[in-house]
């Protein structure tokens, strides 16, 4: 059987870098990160362009799940809505698919440090943290398990992510 997680939280919680350490410890797997379809000049969020995204992402994971060289696919994309989650997920074959539907959280300090990080490597700009923290509290009421990540290491967090589906990591 197939297994999709679907990894939410914030941007700058460290949902990247978490997948890419999930990608190999659940090899044969592949990861798709909902930013690539965003990476776009000039950025705009438009009805036509959410459609689209949507659309290329929902096509690429069932691309994905049909592939018999993966058994697992791993998607990570700022997912602070049920409804963006349900959209996705309707729209895929499920019926031999165990889906593992995740946010990863961390407190606002943990947040600011990520962020910060991000903007002195010129990855981000400071008003991602605004964003970022007024989503944080949807997080909350979404039907997905939650991991808070403060303290972890990507790869602890991997783990962790692993272990709720009864998996064992690979790494200390």
């Amino acid at each position: 059987m197939k297994r999709l997680y679907l990894i939410g939280g914030p941007m700058g919680v460290g949902k990247t870098t978490v997948c890419q350490c999930l990608k190999k410890l659940t090899a044969p797997s592949v990861f798709l990160d909902g930013d690539w379809c965003w990476d776009m000049e000039p950025f705009q969020v438009t009805e036509e362009t959410c459609r689209m995204v949507e659309e290329n992402i929902t096509f690429l994971l069932k691309q994905f799940l049909g592939c018999s060289a993966y058994e697992t696919v791993i998607f990570c994309w700022v997912m602070h809505q049920q409804g963006i989650i349900d959209s996705l997920l309707a729209g895929l074959p499920l019926d031999q698919v165990e889906v593992c539907s995740v946010s990863l959280l961390a407190k606002p300090e943990t947040l600011r440090e990520h962020i910060g990080r991000d903007v002195e490597r010129g990855l981000r700009t400071w008003d991602v943290l605004d964003r970022s923290l007024e989503r944080l509290p949807l997080y909350e009421s979404l039907n997905t398990e939650k991991i808070w990540v403060d303290g972890l290491s990507p790869e602890q967090a991997a783990d962790k992510l692993m272990s709720l589906h009864g998996l064992t990591g690979k790494t200390k």
